[in-house]
């Protein structure tokens, strides 16, 4: 049972936003900046943010060439150069938000890997440039074949590197603890560990069921509107969405002397992807070998990936040199029929922001203006 100044004090909101990663938090901060009387809480289930926000690999990135040319095939131009441009916008809005010192903001560099099955990509980097040069204000691609030997990359694989000069790194870390401060410095209310368990309207408000660990009892909450933004996990709370969970494996090594890069880097597509990060590398992806697993939910270690990504570190990153890996984690993405998130209203009073395509650090804080938008109406 609950007390008289519990159901008094912590049972309304004005707004209540499932999530607390990058979308869930913006959004609330942005509810709280566009009407500053209001409430406005944020329910995580987890102890931390429980997806891809603090679980990947700090990519501050809007598509390598190959990834781009490959959306190519399946989508228009105005459509791919439309979503580069959000991507661009998102990371825009949140340097400008937290500060490039509060998030660990570098500009190292940005590269790709070029097999030789891809040396086709190079002939149409002229072409990707003059698409995107309207909304980078320059060539985002070129090549840079002279810094294969210079950054140690074996030639069985690298026959071509290419510069992605629109492209910086983050500290996730970093990034999530200053949206976390900034939430409370703006009055949100974040509560972790709070699972919900379902919730209804009656066409004045939402009623929310939230699981009490501790005291094994569910919590019924009210709010004027309810905003999903659990990304991977949203089929839990809105069954019928077009959202599928793609697991990343990632792995980071022992620091590791001589290392002979910085920046971050991808390859296959945006398949696999790495960087330097204190001395080490962080190394991640390779879903595309196993696809059928991956589309889950289930933080588990893919060993297959896992062996994967070892053998490729020794023989394409790191050829000739020893290294020790130090810890392996897994995040999970959203994905659907195309890469473009999803921003609804479900009703006048439910709403969500949700399906990032593995571009939540560009994506995040632009799809969760849009929403603020949405509910402002």
């Amino acid at each position: 049972m609950f007390s008289y100044w519990e159901q008094q004090s912590f049972s309304h909101y004005d707004h209540i936003v499932v999530g607390a990663g990058i979308v869930g938090l913006c959004v609330a901060i942005g509810l709280r900046e566009r009407y500053p009387q209001s409430s406005v809480l944020v329910l995580e289930r987890g102890l931390l943010p429980t997806g891809a926000s603090t679980r990947n690999a700090g990519f501050a990135c809007m598509g390598s060439a190959t990834e781009l040319l490959d959306d190519l095939q399946y989508a228009s131009e105005a459509e791919v150069v439309g979503l580069f441009a959000a991507r661009k916008k998102g990371l825009e809005r949140l340097r400008n938000m937290l500060g490039d010192s509060r998030i660990g903001y570098r500009e190292n560099g940005g590269y790709e890997l070029i097999s030789e099955q891809e040396a086709g990509a190079l002939d149409k980097l002229g072409y990707l440039n003059s698409l995107l040069k309207p909304t980078t204000g320059k060539d985002a691609f070129k090549p840079a074949n002279e810094r294969i030997k210079e950054f140690g990359f074996a030639g069985i694989y690298s026959k071509a590197l290419i510069e992605n000069t629109c492209e910086g790194e983050i500290n996730s870390g970093m990034m999530m603890r200053a949206l976390l401060n900034m939430a409370a410095r703006c009055g949100v209310e974040v509560k972790t560990g709070a699972e919900i368990v379902g919730f209804e309207e009656d066409g004045k408000q939402v009623f929310v069921r939230v699981k009490d660990p501790f005291r094994g009892e569910v919590w019924l909450l009210t709010c004027n509107t309810f905003s999903i933004c659990t990304n991977a996990f949203t089929k839990q709370l809105l069954p019928d969405v077009d959202v599928t969970p793609g697991r990343g494996q990632v792995l980071v090594t022992q620091p590791i002397p001589g290392l002979k890069f910085k920046g971050i880097y991808h390859f296959d597509k945006g398949y696999y992807y790495f960087r330097e990060i204190d001395g080490r590398v962080l190394f991640g992806g390779g879903r595309n070998i196993d696809f059928e697993t991956e589309n889950t939910t289930d933080f588990s270690l893919n060993s297959l990936i896992q062996i994967d990504l070892e053998q490729k570190l020794a023989d394409i990153i790191l050829p000739g040199m020893q290294f020790q890996v130090e810890q392996r984690w897994a995040g999970i993405m959203a994905f659907g029929a195309n890469k473009h998130p999803i921003v609804k209203a479900f009703s006048p009073h439910v709403f969500g922001a949700f399906r990032m395509g593995g571009m939540g650090v560009a994506l995040g804080s632009e799809t969760a203006a849009q929403l603020v938008q949405l509910i402002s109406g």
